[in-house]
């Protein structure tokens, strides 16, 4: 397989990761097996031997995210681990996170804000300029007088750290 090919899979996936993990949250019921099923489409990505002829890269991207999130849910029902919406809180008449919601995502956008914060300078800059300023790797590229590619190392490690970070 070569390199490109796997590159252009895995970029994809971070440009799709919220669309995505937002539709596993739906599909499984619960961000975090969402975000474990996104975690673990990287890596079979990252395992691939070959990447097959595809007209539709984002279609092949879902699916193997759908067929992880499949073994996921037999898994769970293996385990008995299978809950219902009211036990999950879902029933809630307000709409309103819980209070320990709240806090649980506090702490986490404080994690993520910190790791952002040890992120190297350069680094730092190119993520913040992708993800809060909305630019793309061309213009960021640009703007920095540096290539497209290391943008995409730039983003790529910086979201593998923060990851890491949220995650441990």
């Amino acid at each position: 397989m070569a390199a490109d090919d796997r590159f252009t899979l895995l970029r994809l996936l971070l440009a799709h990761y919220e669309e995505l993990t937002g539709y596993l949250t739906r599909r499984l019921g619960s961000p975090g097996a969402a975000r474990d099923v996104v975690h673990d489409t990287y890596l079979r990505l990252q395992g691939l031997e070959t990447v097959p002829e595809l007209s539709n890269p984002r279609a092949y991207l879902y699916r193997i995210a759908d067929n992880i999130a499949l073994d996921h849910l037999r898994a769970d029902g293996r385990r008995g681990q299978r809950f219902v919406a009211e036990e999950l809180g879902a029933d809630r008449e307000s709409g309103e996170p819980s209070a320990e919601d709240v806090l649980v995502q506090r702490q986490r956008l404080g994690r993520l804000a910190a790791a952002v914060d040890d992120l190297p300078p350069r680094q730092r800059e190119v993520f913040l300029m992708h993800k809060f300023d909305g630019l793309g790797h061309a213009e960021i590229a640009r703007r920095l007088g540096i290539s497209r590619s290391m943008v995409e190392k730039h983003i790529m490690r910086a979201m593998a750290y923060c990851r890491d970070r949220l995650d441990p």
